[in-house]
This record gives C-alpha cells, structure tokens and sequence, in this order.
C-alpha cells in the first residue's frame, strides 16, 4: 500500500477539524471565523494532545491562496461607481477612523517599550475593522436597514482599500527599515499610477474580452477563466513590486464592474470558503496558549484601547464627517473590534520578518475577544447615547445637531455645482491620459526601443520609436488636451462670464502644455532633437494631433467604449 503524502493528511486533519469546529460555533450562533481559529489551535503543533500537522510549509502556501481569494471576493464586492456616490462623509469618517486608531495602536506599542516596526504594524491591525463580523452581527440583530448600518458598511469598504494601500506602504517600509519621505512618497505615486493605469486598460478591455465569448462561457469555463484573471494580476503586481493580495483585490474591483461579476462572485465562493477557511485555521496555529498567558497584560491593555479608542476617537471622527451625536456613537461602537485584515498584516510582518514572533499571537487572542463582545457593543451605543444626551448641556447637542444638517446642505450645494463638475472632469481626464501616455512612453522606451536598435541603425531606429511612441499615444494626447471642451458643463460656464472664460482658457492652456511636454519628451528620449528644430516639431506634432479629425473620432469612440463598460452592470440591473 502506498504511503499518503503528509500534505493530504494535513489537509484531511485541518478539514475535520475545520467542519466540527464550524458546526459547533453554528450552534452557538458564534462568527464560524472564530471556529477555524480555534480549529487551527487544535491542529497545531501547541496542542500535544491531539494530531497536529506535518508540513507547515505546505500549510503556509495554502494559505497564501487563500489571502488571494479573499482579496478577489472582496474586490468583486467593491465599485468604484458606488464610493463615488457615497459623498464626503464615509470617506472623511474613514479616514479619521484610521489615524486616530494607528496612533492608539502605536502609543500603546511604546508604552510596553516594543520595536518601531511592532508599534508601526500594531497601529495598522488596530485601525482595521472586521467587515465580515460586523456584517454578520447586522444581519443577525435585524440592523441591515438602519441608516447608521449603512454609514458603517460604507466607512468599511473606504477602510478596505486604505488596507490595500496601508499594506503596499508597510511592505515598502518594512523592506527600507527606516522612513524615508522621499521613498514612501514615491511608493504611494507608484501605487497610484499603476492602480490608474490597471483599472482603466482593465474596464477598456475585459468587458469587450467578456461579450466576444459570452457564447462560449459556461460555469465551468467562466471560473476557470475568472481565476485566469485573478491570479495573472496576480504575477503582474508582484512584477511590478506589489503584493499578491494587492493584485488579486485589483481584477476583482474590475470585474466588479461587469455584467458578468454576480455569477463570478457565485462560482468562486465556494472556493473562497476553503481556501479562507485554510487562511483562518493556518491563524489559529500560531495561537501559543504559553505565549497568550505571558502577554496577558498587553492583551488586555490592547482590547481596552480598542474600546475607549473607537468609542471616544471614532465618534469624534463621524462628528468631523457631519454625522449626529447619536449616530456617530452608533458607528463607533459597531467598529470595536478587529478581523481579517489584522491577521493579514500580522502575516505580513511575520513573512517579511520585521515584527516579533509575540506580535501575531496577542493579535489573534485581541480579536478573539472583540469579536465576541461586538454585538453587545452595538446594542450598548444607543444606552450610553441616552447617559451622555443627559449629560452635555442643550447648548452643546444643537451646535453638533445644526453642524450635522449645515455639512449635508453644503454637500448638495456641492454637488450641484458647474465649477465643482468641471474640475473633476478635467482632473479625471488629465490623470487618466497622463498615465496612459507614461505607460505607454516607459514601454516603448525600454522595451521597444532596443529591440529596434537591434534591427535598424542608430539614426533610423530613432526616428522610428519616435514615430511609433507618437502614433500609439496620439489619441490618448488628443483627448487629454481636447476631450470634454464641448460638454455642457463648459457651454455652462463660458456663458456665465468673462471670468469664468479666462479661467476656462488657463485649463485649456494648461492642458496644451502638457500635452506638449509629453511630445517634447518623446523626441528628446529618441531623436535628440533641441534648440529652434525641437521647438518646431513639438509644436508641428502637437497641431496636428489637435486639428486631426481621425483622432477625435477614435479618442471618443475608445471613451464612449470605456464609459458603456464601466456603467454596463448599472445599465444591465435597471
């Protein structure tokens, strides 16, 4: 009889117990996350008096699968379309929300005189909430449709890109050891760049990819095709210096936006749940009950943080995003804990090797904890609303009541405004094209480029990716000096004043001279042209990418195509 592999009786080992475990906390109406945690404890190499599992390592990557999962099921929940109409106040609140616990996170860290890095990625698991568990506790209590719930769920979502962004930048710390503003600012340009640039080639070529084999994609090879997606975004970000995790969330926020996204989430749940279930259980084996019970004091001290951090700091931030006294404590109290995001980063920091190996254990016992008291924190909020209205004087609850209706008054007036709609037009149009045109230019240069310098000589071969880098961004650079200068919102304004033209013909200035630049670039990195002659062909270049009506007519039919996939899902729903 031949010998099982110790990977497939550790993987039989973490699914028993994993079920019994799950079973269980079912039964107890407890977070199932909680039953894998306690599943990974009994599997674990800690617990002598049970079978444990063999190849760690084997766990580990498994569970590196499943941080992948889990990222591209929560980017196929995400949209960017939906956080763009939630306005100002998750995203203020969210914000607010985030600094105020990091710095919790980190004071409470040096109190116990710990690393910089171990205060560094406290503060970040710290200002992380658990969207799972609170989405579950809502659920279970009746809550889904209270108006503070879905402030909560809002300021969640903003929370779970801020995480992607906090993880790119811990990553890039812990690799420098050492702040750099210089490097931490370029980190956060190039994280920008490339979600810019992925997003936008990504809406532009995977609707039209998906309605060219609509025929052809049956369940089967709709996941198979999905999880192509996935994990070749996967390769590309870590190319490019990102994390998996990050690339995964990626394409999951793209085909957000496709009709095809509800049936995507449909098929890869089921293995999401394994894989995530492995994620949890590979947590709960780092649980080290001689560990917890040396750290006792520190964990407690950490679970009260949490507590008085969100109760007084975060109600502070939702009364700075125009929220009222009652439901700013409403959402704080519902944010007092910590979930999966906290043990993504406690594996961040333990793969990358910069916090300690006590860190990791007192995050998972913190969370433990928070997680069962949160449904009583929730129903606590409206309680102790009622002893502090008792409290504040009269005077104090109308200036925070009228300060609440004053920001939502502001917000509407905003919204309504031509100048406030221009602004974003031209600021979108500006970001996109420019990074486009980079990404382009940054290809042709160091990979087109040598390539014809092999097969030309040296004068011919640069004229030739000049001409080539030119023609390839000529419709991204007509549509970033030209697009949208016929829309209404600009007839709008060209007829409300002579004012407002000359501030219109400054952008439009503005624009020319960047478009400009990028031409002058082209030809300065390739044909080395300068002086009077370089002045004369940017301008000859640029005019004829103005005047030229071929160009108009495919910049706006590439934009009437990216704009048809981005609302093809919202369309289709209606």
């Amino acid at each position: 009889m031949s010998e099982l592999e110790p990977l497939i009786a550790d993987l039989a080992l973490i699914l028993i117990c994993a079920g019994a475990m799950t079973l269980l906390f079912k039964r107890l109406k407890q977070p199932v996350v909680l039953g894998y945690i306690v599943a990974g404890f009994l599997a674990s190499p800690n617990m002598s008096y049970m079978p444990s599992v063999t190849d760690l390592h084997g766990v580990h990557i498994w569970s590196e699968i499943g941080v992948i999962f889990l990222l591209f099921s929560l980017g196929l929940e995400f949209s960017f379309r939906k956080i763009l109409r939630m306005g100002a106040t998750p995203i203020i609140a969210a914000c607010a929300v985030i600094m105020c616990m990091m710095l919790v996170g980190m004071f409470t860290g040096q109190l116990f005189g710990w690393s910089k890095m171990d205060c560094i990625y406290l503060g970040g698991m710290l200002a992380m909430s658990s969207t799972t568990i609170i989405f579950k506790a809502f659920d279970d209590m009746g809550l889904r449709e209270k108006r503070f719930a879905g402030i909560v769920l809002s300021v969640l979502i903003i929370e779970d890109i801020l995480a992607i962004v906090l993880m790119v930048m811990l990553s890039t710390l812990a690799v420098s050891k050492e702040f750099e503003g210089t490097q931490m600012l370029m980190s956060i340009l190039k994280l920008a760049f490339f979600l810019v640039l992925w997003f936008v080639v990504g809406i532009y070529l995977i609707p039209r990819f998906l309605r060219k084999v609509r025929s052809l994609l049956t369940p089967e090879t709709m996941l198979i095709t999905a999880l192509a997606m996935c994990f070749g975004m996967v390769v590309i970000a870590s190319a490019v210096g990102f994390s998996a995790a990050f690339g995964a969330f990626i394409m999951g926020s793209i085909l957000a936006e496709t009709v095809e996204a509800e049936q995507i989430e449909h098929l890869v749940a089921p293995v999401k749940d394994l894989f995530g279930a492995i994620f949890f259980v590979s947590v709960g084996m780092m649980v080290d009950v001689a560990l917890i019970a040396q750290y006792i004091v520190p964990i407690l001290c950490i679970i009260a943080a949490i507590m008085l951090g969100h109760t007084l700091l975060s109600t502070g931030g939702f009364l700075l995003a125009g929220q009222p006294l009652k439901t700013a404590m409403q959402c704080s109290f519902s944010l007092t804990q910590i979930g999966e995001f906290a043990f993504i980063l406690a594996t961040l920091g333990t793969s990358l090797g910069v916090t300690s190996d006590f860190l990791y254990p007192i995050v998972v016992a913190v969370s433990v904890f928070t997680t069962f008291t949160t449904p009583y924190m929730i129903r606590l909020a409206e309680p102790a609303y009622s002893v502090i209205a008792r409290v504040l004087p009269q005077r104090f609850q109308a200036k925070l009541e009228s300060n609440a209706s004053d920001e939502e008054e502001v917000e509407t007036e905003e919204q309504h405004s031509y100048w406030r709609a221009f602004l974003k037009q031209v600021g979108a149009i500006m970001l996109i094209y420019s990074v486009l045109c980079m990404a382009i230019i940054g290809l042709m240069l160091y990979f087109g480029k040598p390539y014809i310098a092999g097969m030309l000589p040296s004068p011919w071969a640069n004229i030739v990716t000049a001409l080539i880098t030119t023609a390839i961004c000529a419709p991204f650079l007509w549509a970033l000096m030209h697009y949208g200068t016929r829309s209404d919102t600009v007839v709008a304004l060209w007829n409300s004043g002579r004012i407002s033209r000359v501030k219109l013909l400054a952008f439009q200035l503005l624009r020319f001279v960047l478009g400009a630049a990028f031409v002058s670039y082209i030809l300065g990195r390739t044909v080395h042209w300068g002086g009077m002659l370089g002045i004369f062909a940017v301008l000859a270049v640029v005019f004829s990418i103005v005047f030229s009506p071929s160009l108009r007519k495919q910049s706006e039919r590439m934009s009437q195509t990216f704009n048809e996939n981005l609302s093809q899902r919202e369309k289709e729903e209606e």
